[in-house]
């Protein structure tokens, strides 16, 4: 049996339903908060049980006759993420799994100047370290995180943000898809996997390729980082939220998310979609 942590959410949610096309709903369970949001997946015969990380019981049974554990990195940014994590670990161990599965981040270090890659690296460490395989699955930035980046652009046709540096943005859907692919697949993805598109762009790229699907010149101004941390918390944006998403400035300016690599395009068999496609059709 696969069984999928956070199957409610957008990333998880999304590989059960690819999971579904290819093996029987009997041989897929998933570990949810509150089983009553995963009621659509048991309508289809998917084993739905309660489980989280603050729970270690609840979770080794909601874990219960698993050959592989996709387990979901918390979204809680106050939380100590890698105790969480261990506790879905070791579950996951004493619940027979063969391999475990973590979504990771690209570029995940002890050392980045993004807040949440220091996360990722302890957890991969955890994984390293509980002798069971282990893949974990460094995704490229999703690129719905540009609405929080990218500011109003639409309306004032000026992207106004910290200096940044290239990023390979990568569709959460297409990552999706490949976490399900790998959890099916017979070839060992051992340890860290890099998932990203197919390029890596800058704000001055997206404000070049937003003019020609606009029709509109739209501008690229960079702002200081101080001025821009203080308009986003004028504008009610939390104040950890805010100085993550600066982080995020600081670790693109050093090239933490320029990497691009083949393996994301090899798992769908074609190619991501595109950062045109994305301010085309949002």
């Amino acid at each position: 049996m696969i069984v999928v942590t956070g199957a409610t959410g957008a990333l998880n949610g999304a590989t059960v339903e690819h999971l579904l096309k290819h093996v029987p709903a009997e041989r897929i369970g998933v570990s949810v908060r509150d089983v009553a949001k995963a009621q659509h997946f048991a309508d289809r015969g998917v084993r739905v049980r309660q489980g989280s990380y603050e729970d270690p019981a609840a979770l080794r049974h909601s874990f219960e006759d698993a050959e592989q554990v996709l387990l979901v990195s918390t979204n809680n940014p106050h939380a100590n993420a890698p105790a969480l994590h261990s506790a879905g670990i070791e579950a996951a161990i004493a619940a027979g799994a063969q391999r475990i599965l973590y979504t990771s981040h690209q570029a995940a270090s002890n050392d980045s100047l993004f807040a949440a890659a220091p996360a990722h690296a302890a957890t991969e460490e955890l994984l390293a370290e509980s002798g069971v395989k282990w893949t974990s699955l460094r995704n490229g930035f999703y690129t719905h995180s540009l609405a929080w980046l990218l500011g109003p652009w639409r309306e004032t046709d000026v992207i106004a943000a910290p200096a940044d540096g290239p990023v390979s943005w990568t569709d959460r859907a297409d990552a999706a898809e490949a976490a399900a692919t790998i959890l099916l697949s017979d070839r060992p993805f051992d340890g860290p996997v890099t998932l990203t598109a197919g390029e890596a762009v800058t704000f001055d790229d997206i404000a070049t390729r937003a003019s020609k699907i606009t029709g509109r010149e739209i501008q690229r101004v960079t702002v200081p980082d101080e001025q821009w941390l203080t308009e986003r918390l004028q504008t009610g944006t939390p104040e950890p939220m805010a100085h993550m998403l600066l982080g995020f400035f600081h670790a693109a300016r050093a090239g933490h998310f320029a990497e691009v690599t083949p393996l994301l395009t090899e798992l769908l068999d074609r190619e991501p979609r595109t950062i045109t496609a994305h301010l085309t059709n949002t």
